[in-house]
């Protein structure tokens, strides 16, 4: 585009009501799915894992935010939907960009609000399965599971990181 003619389509849109500039933003731009999941842990280190109906490998459970829903609200909605806990969000969130797929994940880590039952069983009928795994003895993750975790470690203040094993021995990244 000759830089003439984008000078004025800049002014043009300038010009445009706040609406209206939000329609040529979203009409023009590539659009993503944001989801929200959690990192859920046990006072004793366990990470809780869910494996869903249509997957074969373990995931965090979460899910998408609905119109007008913030990632927090989304995470804990999700959570008890599917696994039956009220969890407590703690920290900051790490937030996951996969661009090829046009995704966005905000991933929290959380806890139980109250000791958690010996045995956990899905809410939902997208779960199949759910259960406690050490950070050092995870199974096969869901590739966005396994980016999410790695990511969650990185902006971790605690131990986490040092804990985290990934399957193939890969270690979570040391913490700054």
């Amino acid at each position: 585009m000759p830089p003439g003619l984008h000078v004025l389509l800049l002014r043009v849109f300038g010009r445009l009501p706040v609406q209206a500039r939000r329609a040529v933003v979203r009409a023009i731009t590539p659009s993503f799915t944001v989801g929200a999941n959690c990192v859920i842990e046990r006072e004793d280190g366990a990470i809780l894992l869910v494996r869903q109906v249509y997957r074969s490998r373990w995931g965090l459970p979460g899910g998408l935010l609905e119109r007008g829903e913030d990632p927090a609200s989304t995470v804990t909605r999700e959570v008890r939907e599917e696994v039956g806990l009220e969890i407590e969000v703690v920290g900051e969130p790490a937030v996951v960009i996969d661009a090829e797929t046009r995704r966005v994940d905000v991933v929290f880590r959380g806890r139980p609000r109250a000791a958690p039952p010996g045995e956990l069983v899905p809410r939902s009928p997208e779960i199949v399965e759910l259960r406690w795994y050490q950070p050092n003895d995870l199974p096969e993750l869901q590739e966005e599971a396994a980016e999410a975790l790695v990511t969650l470690a990185r902006s971790a203040t605690d131990d986490l990181a040092g804990r985290l094993r990934l399957p193939g021995g890969e270690r979570g990244p040391a913490p700054r």
